[in-house]
C-alpha cells in the first residue's frame, strides 16, 4: 500500500490518514495493519491510567518532554470517552500538550473509546503497532480514566503507570483490587497537595502486603513515585524508573513472555469479534430484531436464543 509505505517513510500527513483508517476498521486497515506488522516489536509501549482528577494528560504531557529531552522520539494515544447518548468525544487531551507541537519526533493521536470498556478503543492495539512501525522508540498509552475497572491497559503496555491524587477520597480507596494490581510504577501526582503523605503511606501499605515472597527475590516490586506535573517535578524519576523496568523486562525474559501473552489475548480477541460479526451478517437484522422481542416477551432465555441464532447461521 501506498499510504504505509509513505508512513515508514516519514510522512506525517500519511501517518495520521493511516491512523484514520485503522480506527475507523474494515478491510482496508487490516490490509494496512498486515503490511505494517513485520515492522513493529521495538517500540516500549508505556500505559498511563487513573482515575479522572488525577492529572494523568498533564503527566503524560511532562513525561512526552522528558523523553524527547534525552532524544529519543515518542508517540502519544489518548483514549477520550465517548458520549453514551450523541457518541461524540471532546478529545481535549491534545489541548493540554499544546507546548509539543512542531516537535516531529513526537506523534499525538487522540481517539474515542466508542463505548468499549477497559479505558481503551478497539483500535487503540492498531494505532498503538501503526506508531511502533514509524519508529517510535516509546509510545504512551493514556486510559480513558473510568476508574478501578480500567485494567485493560496492562495486557496492552509492557509497562504501566498507576496514578493516584490526593484528595480524591478516603486512603481505603488504595486498597481496593483493580487499578493497584496492575501497577508496574505507582505515583502521587499533585504531591504539592495536602494529604499527599497519607496516599503514600496507603499505596505501600498494598505494596507490603502483596511483596514478593522469599522464593521470588528478583521479582519486580512497584515504586511509588511523587510528582507534581503543573511543574515537571518529580518526572525525571518517573522517567528513570520506567528505564529501569524496561532493563527488568529485558534481563529476566519476561519481555518476550508479555509479547506472548499479548498476542494471544489480540488473537482471542479478534476471533470473538470475527465470528460475531459472521454470525450477525448472517443471520439479518430483521431476524435478530424478531429474538430481541421474543427474549423480552419470556418465550425464550437468552442462551437459548443465543444457541438458535448461531445454529441458524451455519
Amino acid at each position: 500500500m501506498e499510504l504505509v509505505s509513505q508512513a515508514l517513510a516519514g510522512d506525517r500527513l500519511a501517518l495520521a490518514r493511516l491512523l484514520s483508517l485503522v480506527e475507523n476498521g474494515g478491510d482496508g486497515a487490516q490490509d494496512a495493519v498486515a503490511a505494517l506488522y513485520p515492522h513493529t516489536g521495538s517500540a516500549h509501549i508505556v500505559g498511563v491510567t487513573g482515575a479522572p482528577g488525577t492529572g494523568k494528560s498533564t503527566l503524560v504531557n511532562q513525561l512526552a518532554r522528558a523523553i524527547r529531552a534525552a532524544d529519543t522520539t515518542v508517540g502519544v494515544v489518548a483514549v477520550d470517552p465517548s458520549s453514551p447518548f450523541s457518541g461524540g468525544a471532546l478529545l481535549g487531551d491534545r489541548v493540554r500538550m499544546r507546548d509539543l507541537a512542531g516537535d516531529a519526533g513526537v506523534f499525538i493521536r487522540s481517539m474515542a473509546s466508542r463505548g468499549c470498556l477497559g479505558g481503551l478503543a478497539r483500535a487503540t492495539g492498531d494505532a498503538v503497532k501503526v506508531l511502533d512501525a514509524a519508529g517510535f522508540d516509546v509510545i504512551l498509552v493514556e486510559t480513558v480514566g473510568a476508574g478501578q475497572a480500567e485494567v485493560d491497559i496492562a495486557q496492552a503496555a509492557h509497562t504501566t503507570i498507576v496514578i493516584e491524587a490526593p484528595g480524591l477520597g478516603d486512603e481505603v480507596q488504595a486498597l481496593k483490587a483493580g487499578l493497584l494490581e496492575i501497577a508496574d510504577v505507582l505515583v502521587v501526582n499533585k504531591a504539592d497537595r495536602l494529604g499527599a503523605a497519607n496516599a503514600v503511606r496507603a499505596l505501600e501499605m498494598v505494596i507490603d502486603r502483596s511483596a514478593p515472597q522469599p522464593e521470588e527475590p528478583s521479582a519486580w516490586r512497584p515504586p511509588i513515585l511523587q510528582t507534581v506535573a503543573l511543574d515537571g517535578s518529580g518526572v525525571p524519576e518517573l522517567l528513570a524508573a520506567v528505564a529501569e523496568h524496561r532493563a527488568y523486562l529485558d534481563a529476566s525474559g519476561k519481555w518476550d513472555s508479555w509479547t506472548l501473552a499479548r498476542v494471544e489475548s489480540e488473537l482471542m480477541d479478534t476471533l470473538r469479534q470475527m465470528s460475531l460479526d459472521r454470525v450477525l451478517s448472517r443471520v439479518g437484522p430483521d431476524q435478530m430484531a424478531d429474538w430481541v422481542a421474543r427474549v423480552a416477551a419470556r418465550e425464550v432465555d437468552v442462551y437459548a436464543a443465543a444457541r438458535e441464532i448461531v445454529g441458524a447461521s451455519r
